[in-house]
């Protein structure tokens, strides 16, 4: 029977799909934790470790790399194993964390640790589509894939802003049990959520050739549109503190970039589902580039808290829910079938564009105001490309429950 249909019967079912969502949700959210654990204290950290602060740091960056490296295949495999996939996943990042709870002091320990989160990543990430297309109905998918999207975004904010907390009260051994208490909950969640039949048919059942993605234009029009978003807010997460340092506002930036992730959680929890059941995705992503355009462009020539704030607020709001708009016409785009891959591509997109753009800033630095219009002169691609969009996504298909 689909879930689609009615009646009290199938209350239980839906109950225990949103608990499924919400159990994934907290392992999405223990990834990005786990991921940049150590980036607000990483002079302590590196003390602790007795490592210089660019091994720490190194901790951080291997995660994008090893994105990079297995994205495609972890997607190509979630479609037509999407269990053990998952579960994999899940194993892999309670288990780096367990890991690197063990071994506080060893550099050594962390690393392996680091290393087992790293390789887990992709198979959490890539399947935040997939849940949706396993166990919602075509009505709810955009607001499940919004949800286990925002879930990154939880896991980045906790980190920035309880680090410090745990290191003051406890050191870093208490620093990552905490942190991999967490991550084996959401483990431990998932595991037993799995044991929920799907509800619709989304395993791949026909070739896995990836040349339907080599000849879907829509596709890479969404890849250039999450390259410019991820990576123009990797780069104001990266180095937003000490530019507003040289324009005389220290010690504000980590509070603004906090600020512009709870304003983006309530984007990505709210726009992507309105967006949907309207079918203006195209509208959303053209506003969300148009925005990033006027944002930087108006602060690179002028400075005032007040304008940094308010401005960083408003499209924090919009440019979070750029990626659960674009994972969701992704989904209709590639077919529950291919949503896996599909994601893994975007997201391996966001990925490169986070590297490239962090480091066009970095090369900036010298001069601030620049660095802020570099970011606006890469959205203007972003704006073209967003332009370009079909004015609408095509008609879900009726979802087959399963047997």
């Amino acid at each position: 029977m689909s879930l689609r249909t009615g009646g009290p019967a199938l209350a239980p079912l839906r109950t225990a799909r949103w608990a499924l969502l919400a159990a994934f949700g907290l392992l999405v959210a223990s990834t990005q934790l786990l991921w940049i654990s150590l980036a607000p204290v990483t002079g302590e950290a590196a003390r602790a470790l007795g490592v210089s602060e660019g091994a720490v740091g190194d901790l951080a960056g291997l995660e994008p790399v090893v994105y990079v490296l297995l994205a495609i295949p972890a997607g190509r495999w979630m479609d037509r194993r999407f269990g053990p996939a998952l579960t994999l996943g899940a194993l892999l990042t309670a288990g780096g964390a367990l890991v690197r709870a063990a071994g506080p002091g060893s550099y050594g320990w962390v690393l392996a640790g680091q290393v087992a989160i790293a390789v887990g990543q992709p198979l959490v990430l890539n399947a935040t589509t997939k849940v949706a297309a396993r166990w919602f109905p075509p009505a709810e998918r955009a607001t499940a894939i919004s949800v286990a999207s925002a879930g990154q975004f939880v896991g980045i904010l906790v980190a920035a802003t309880t680090g410090g907390l745990l290191l003051d009260a406890g050191g870093l051994r208490l620093l990552l049990a905490v942190h991999a208490a967490v991550a084996t909950a959401g483990a431990l969640a998932v595991l037993v959520a799995l044991r929920l039949p799907a509800a619709f048919e989304a395993d791949a059942t026909g070739p896995t050739s990836l040349r339907w993605l080599r000849h879907d234009p829509l596709m890479w029009r969404l890849a250039a549109l999450l390259f410019v978003g991820v990576g123009v807010f990797n780069a104001v997460a990266t180095w937003l503190d000490p530019i507003l340092d040289a324009f005389g506002h220290p010690g504000v930036g980590g509070g603004l970039i906090a600020l512009m992730t709870v304003t983006g959680i309530a984007g990505a929890a709210v726009l992507p589902g309105l967006a949907a059941r309207r079918d203006r995705r195209r509208l959303v992503l053209v506003a969300t580039t148009g925005l990033t355009v006027t944002v930087f462009g108006l602060l690179s020539v002028v400075h005032a808290l007040w304008l940094v704030t308010g401005a960083l607020a408003v499209l924090g709001f919009f440019l979070l829910a750029g990626l659960p708009v674009a994972l969701d016409w992704s989904e209709l785009e590639a077919g529950p079938g291919r949503a896996a891959t599909a994601t893994a591509f975007l997201l391996l997109a966001g990925n490169l564009g986070g590297a490239v753009l962090v480091l066009v800033v970095q090369a900036l630095m010298g001069t601030p105001h620049l660095a802020l219009a570099a970011l606006a002169v890469a959205a203007v691609p972003g704006v073209l490309v967003a332009l370009r969009l079909p004015d609408r996504a095509p008609v879900a298909e009726p979802a087959a429950p399963s047997p």
